[in-house]
């Protein structure tokens, strides 16, 4: 059967096998990232989550409170071996930083993460801003996803995203913000949430 794009637009992934590890950081990328495992979960993916610096913010914690009821299980720490993680997972969902990512966060755990992260060879889906990346300017020091899901539209960084998938996730996006932003959303056919924005290579 076709694989339900809207939870997550990786039609490579094998269904026998559909691991998933979602790494999320402490701000709202992270949040993100435990309503990704959420839906990944519904659409009978099994989603693992490693977040080890949790928000004190109620809704995240919320967030992390159903993960948990959904019997999502949460890693206590990386492993460090990288091979452990590409036996493991068949993709991991980069969701550390983000576009609210500030200079000050590239400290741990994000840091030690994100050296983890580069050294992976199982694919990597990157939520809105791939982590360690500038979001106007992109970055060099950051990860290398294969797929990238832009938030509500791409960011100036996108330009510079060479993977080899993009897909934008805004359906929903008010008409307001389009309009103050000057947003030109793309048509998402049918039902879909995201749209590609690139064919696979």
């Amino acid at each position: 059967p076709r694989l339900p794009s809207q939870a997550f637009p990786l039609p490579s992934l094998p269904r026998k096998q559909p691991t998933v590890l979602v790494v999320c950081g402490p701000a709202q990328n992270g949040a993100i990232g435990l309503v990704c495992a959420r839906h990944l979960r519904i659409f009978d993916y099994e989603p693992t989550i490693f977040y080890p610096k949790r928000s004190p913010d109620p809704l995240y914690r919320d967030f992390t409170t159903q993960c948990e009821k959904m019997d999502i299980p949460f890693l206590s720490y990386l492993p460090t071996e990288v091979q452990l993680i590409n036996d493991a997972y068949n993709a991991v969902v980069d969701a550390v930083l983000g576009a609210e990512a500030e200079a000050g966060e590239g400290r741990e755990p994000c840091a030690a993460i994100l050296a983890t992260l580069k050294l992976i060879r199982i694919p990597i889906v990157s939520l809105d801003v791939p982590s360690g990346w500038d979001v106007e300017g992109g970055g060099s020091d950051g990860i290398s996803p294969d797929v990238l899901v832009s938030l509500s539209a791409p960011k100036q960084c996108a330009r510079r995203f060479l993977g080899r998938q993009h897909f934008v996730a805004g359906r929903f996006l008010p008409y307001d913000v389009q309009k103050k932003f000057e947003l030109n959303p793309p048509e998402y056919p049918g039902t879909e949430c995201v749209v590609a924005l690139r064919a696979p290579r």
